[in-house]
């Protein structure tokens, strides 16, 4: 079926059953952007390219869907009506696709996510976008023992894992690392460091240091309470502990002192307990760890996503790398 119109090949448009995607994700950009350059450049395609998409889209409906004179670009009212019904009908059509992807590739089903400590609001918000983007693959989240990051990977309790750095296991993979963060020493209001405003990590010399108990190995346990400062000085050993909340409640009750991240000490505000500033300690870090034996197409997909969000808000006043934070 054809309809007679101005400006088409033969004085007919095209039949509408052919209209092409390409034509109306171009008009759904060029409605955002309202610019042809900048249209083109989003879709990576020339200038005249997004005008001949256009002009064919327009062919096929048979009328103008855009007003556009040497100083601006417009929709006509045609357009918004046409804009209207075709964002949430593209966007189903999307999710379509993507679902059928998904489930072509195996990205349906559950995804369970370990975790220590907490999980912040942006690390969250990648948790989210990902559940949106594969509606047929729930995520499932899981605490993790601060003093067994990796045994319920190795258990199969959990498909990955976010946990403290270093990670040297020869049978686990390190994907996206992230949230790089100072550490600050918490400290009992009863204790001598309470009323200092730094303190420097030779200071760990003179103050027993909660460790971390077993079955965590010994590098990593080194890592979260050295036994030397940098000096090498001996730094004196406090109870060991297996969760977050064991360390604060030894803290409070002036039982020793213990290292934590930024963010992990502004989730955990206690009158009991005081976060001071250590200098002269590397940075913690998180890591996204998965079984090297067990990686597949979910877990793959999650660290593309953890990836992508790490890199894309690296400029952001609330960065993933800030945000994603757990037990430091």
């Amino acid at each position: 079926m054809t309809v007679n119109g101005p400006g088409s090949a033969g004085g007919q448009w095209a039949p509408a059953s052919t209209v092409e995607i390409r034509e109306l994700e171009c008009f759904l950009v060029l409605a955002d952007e309202l610019h042809f350059g900048r249209t083109g450049e989003r879709l990576y395609v020339s200038q005249s390219r997004v005008s001949q998409l256009i002009r064919s889209l327009e062919q096929r409906i048979g009328a103008r869907l855009v007003d556009r004179t040497s100083r601006r670009v417009r929709l006509t009212r045609l357009g918004e009506d046409f804009l209207q019904a075709l964002r949430p009908a593209y966007a189903a059509l999307r999710d379509t696709v993507d679902n059928a992807r998904a489930a072509a590739s195996g990205l349906n089903g559950p995804l369970r996510i370990g975790f220590q400590g907490i999980v912040g609001y942006a690390f969250m918000d990648v948790i989210g976008e990902f559940e949106d983007r594969y509606p047929e693959c729930a995520v499932r989240l899981t605490e993790l023992p601060l003093s067994d990051p990796f045994g319920p990977l190795y258990r199969g309790e959990v498909d990955t894992a976010v946990v403290l750095l270093p990670v040297t296991e020869p049978t686990l993979v390190l994907g996206p690392v992230f949230s790089r963060q100072p550490q600050y020493l918490a400290v009992s209001r009863r204790h001598a460091f309470a009323t200092r405003t730094t303190l420097d990590a030779e200071d760990l010399a003179t103050t027993p240091l909660l460790g971390v108990a077993a079955p965590a190995p010994d590098y990593w346990r080194e890592a979260q309470a050295p036994t030397r400062t940098p000096s090498g000085t001996p730094v004196p050993q406090g109870p060991t502990i297996g969760t977050l909340q064991e360390g604060l409640s030894l803290v409070a009750a002036n039982r020793g002192v213990m290292l934590l991240c930024h963010p992990t000490t502004e989730h955990h505000h206690r009158r009991d307990v005081a976060y001071v500033p250590v200098t002269g300690l590397p940075d913690s870090a998180l890591g996204l760890i998965w079984r090297r034996d067990l990686h597949n197409a979910r877990v793959r997909a999650f660290a593309e996503a953890v990836a992508n969000a790490s890199v894309h808000q690296q400029d952001s006043t609330e960065p993933i790398q800030q945000q994603a934070s757990s037990v430091h």
